[in-house]
């Protein structure tokens, strides 16, 4: 494994983070203990980093996550950077919620969640633009005061975002979404997070599936997983990136690797990104993922890449209000 430093938070992380949004009941079923197995796999092969969210089941993911990692949260804490994120609430009047109240008690049930004193990184999960996002930091300035929380970052923010939650304590990191066809963070969140020295991890960077070449068109997903929804899923854009994916195996296979790996490399050879978060339900998937922190894309790779994607259609994703 190879870590990187994360930003303003100066925590040394893998560059690899495990994330647990699939561990949530929003990606259909799944079986607890693999993926608890893979969760441990994946800390024995190096990673120290793990993201979760208390929307990801309620508390259900947290809960999993902390299970599988018992040992470290009990006998070395400092062995591992546990992050997550609050402040949404899908499925009410108030999907996005950043009140000094909902945050507090958001990060009072992370804790007992997950049976931990502190957390290492609080992320604001959506921007709720009914609170200033100025006091949002405050709000979360008071809770790294009591100890409770120990760096503070967002998801999902602009850069006018971040600007305005930096008018009263740093931003430290970011989470967007970023991958071969969600690339619209490069024009101005990168620039602005690497002149801020924001450190950036970012979520999905297998297009939530899209860029394993495991689908076809024919591919269905249950209905309790969102993608069953999803317009990056189904019709011409589907059938668009589809075709991509498959140029882009060609290319993998050239360079004897997977597609999967091919993308999470690619991500992790851009300009400003620290950490990406990959999701896996079985060691197996876990192991093929973070073999690609060793793959070196060379600047002719880089720009092939370009002229393939160039053909794709980009896409959005879910949101606490619902999906796109």
């Amino acid at each position: 494994m190879k870590y990187t430093r994360l930003g303003r938070t100066g925590l040394e992380v893998s560059r690899i983070a495990f994330g647990t949004w699939q561990v949530s009941g929003e990606w259909g079923s799944y079986d607890v203990d693999a993926a608890q197995g893979a969760i441990r796999h994946a800390r024995e092969l190096g990673v120290n980093f793990f993201d979760t969210a208390q929307a990801y089941g309620f508390g259900e993911s947290e809960e999993v996550l902390a299970n599988a990692l018992r040992h470290e949260l009990e006998h070395d804490r400092d062995s591992v950077v546990i992050a997550t994120k609050g402040g949404i609430n899908p499925g009410t009047d108030r999907p996005r919620d950043s009140s000094r109240e909902y945050l507090r008690s958001g990060v009072e049930a992370s804790l007992r969640a997950m049976k931990i004193d502190h957390i290492d990184l609080y992320q604001v999960h959506w921007p709720d633009e009914r609170t200033p996002f100025a006091d949002t930091a405050g709000y979360l300035q008071e809770l790294v005061d009591e100890g409770k929380i120990r760096h503070v970052g967002v998801s999902n923010y602009d850069e006018k975002q971040l600007a305005a939650f930096d008018l009263r304590r740093p931003v430290e990191t970011l989470q967007p979404p970023y991958h071969l066809f969600r690339r619209g963070i490069e024009a101005d969140v990168l620039p602005y997070v690497r002149e801020h020295d924001i450190g950036t991890l970012v979520y999905s960077p297998l297009g939530s599936g899209l860029l394993t070449g495991t689908m076809d068109e024919n591919t269905t997903f249950e209905d309790s997983d969102w993608r069953a929804q999803a317009t990056a899923f189904s019709g011409e854009t589907f059938r668009a990136n589809l075709a991509v994916v498959e140029r882009l195996m060609s290319l993998a296979a050239d360079k004897g690797i997977e597609v999967s790996q091919l993308a999470i490399a690619w991500v992790l050879a851009q300009d400003g990104i620290d950490t990406a978060i990959v999701g896996a339900r079985s060691e197996r998937n876990i192991e093929r993922s973070l073999a690609a922190v060793d793959v070196e894309l060379t600047a002719d790779d880089l720009a092939e890449i370009e002229k393939i994607t160039a053909d794709g259609i980009q896409v959005t994703g879910a949101s606490p209000e619902g999906v796109a």
